[in-house]
């Protein structure tokens, strides 16, 4: 009985179909594309770029769900594996945008030092006084000059301004933190060697108060012994990645909900590990240029932003074969859907670098 003989879907080249793997190129002609499949042999080699990196990073670019649709079709070994280049890519990004996280860093911390050398004018005014604040405000307030017996200019002038007005209108409240006694009397705490226990009851923390306002002050706590925010930017940056795989994965999710008969939920993945690859490209471009040209023109990056919605646009076209209507629906969809969630995940990137920074 003659051996039956088939042709491997990568190369094309035609070899006996009791074979497991193909002669030729060596991939396995039998396999279904699950999510085992997706992610076998990947970790050993996700830092492994070759040839095949530059050979797809062309039709990444220019030719949108090309590569996906490939992939699926068995061309799995001519081009780079998704998850593969979606990781090299991200990792080249991170690298770009550490170097705006530390300008940002540097340049918030400047703020703050700012911020307190004008704080500590007002301390010096009254120290060594035993004056409550309102009997503060009404003496810098009949100072016909008190700009010049404290030596301060007009901008820490409207800051002394504002906080005094602030205090004036709370005159009974006492609890809490504020610029002027509680944080004369955190400042002496510190300096006597306090607990950080001690110095949270004096400003106001109680111990039946909730987990959310206890983790807050001892956030402003170690804001006000550290005097840094860079702290705060590190932890947001920092948390990024980790956002982006949860935010991929979403977004295949979207895709399987859109095009329910399309495939697997595997199928969606291909194709969102190679938008997101494209989107890391672009992200990068951006940063790199805003490093180079500082006066990077907002118009020219909205026209990138748009860009990136008609690019998915002919991807799902292209890779779901679907109608332009019909695929613009969907990309409008999925954008709309993906955006919001988006939006909510990175509020709550911000509220957790404030309580864990």
């Amino acid at each position: 009985m003659p051996r039956k003989v088939t042709t491997c879907k990568n190369c094309e080249r035609r070899f006996f179909a009791d074979f497991n793997y193909c002669p030729y190129c060596g991939q396995n002609h039998k396999e279904e594309l699950t999510l085992g499949v997706l992610f076998s042999n990947t970790i050993s080699n996700y830092f492994s770029v070759d040839a095949r990196f530059f050979k797809s990073f062309w039709p990444l670019m220019a030719k949108p769900g090309y590569l996906a649709k490939r992939f699926l079709e068995g061309k799995r070994l001519l081009y780079l594996h998704p998850a593969q280049m979606y990781l090299f890519i991200s990792v080249v990004f991170f690298f770009f945008l550490s170097f705006i996280a530390r300008e940002q860093e540097r340049k918030i911390d400047q703020e703050i030092q700012k911020k307190y050398k004008q704080i500590a004018i007002v301390k010096d005014s009254i120290k060594n006084q035993k004056l409550d604040t309102i009997n503060a405000s009404n003496m810098m307030s009949a100072s016909l000059d008190y700009n010049k017996d404290l030596g301060v200019n007009i901008s820490e002038q409207k800051t002394l301004d504002s906080l005094v007005n602030l205090r004036a209108k709370n005159p009974n409240e006492t609890s809490g933190w504020s610029l002027f006694d509680d944080d004369i009397k955190v400042d002496s705490l510190l300096l006597a060697g306090q607990s950080d226990e001690a110095i949270l009851r004096e400003m106001g923390v109680k111990d039946t108060d909730s987990y959310l306002r206890k983790r807050l002050y001892v956030q402003v706590l170690k804001f006000h012994k550290s005097r840094s925010g860079s702290s705060f930017v590190e932890a947001f940056y920092d948390s990024l990645p980790i956002a982006m795989f949860i935010l991929l994965p979403f977004f295949a999710l979207i895709l399987k909900l859109l095009y329910f008969k399309k495939g697997s939920y595997a199928h969606h993945l291909v194709f969102s590990f190679y938008f997101f690859s494209y989107l890391f490209v672009v992200f990068a471009l951006l940063v790199l240029a805003s490093l180079i040209w500082p006066g990077f023109p907002g118009w020219l990056l909205t026209l990138i932003i748009f860009s990136v919605f008609f690019y998915l646009m002919i991807a799902l076209k292209k890779f779901y074969n679907q109608s332009w209507f019909v695929s613009c629906v969907k990309t409008c969809l999925s954008t709309i859907v993906f955006g919001a969630f988006t939006f909510t995940t990175t509020i709550l990137l911000i509220v957790f670098a404030i309580l864990y920074f």
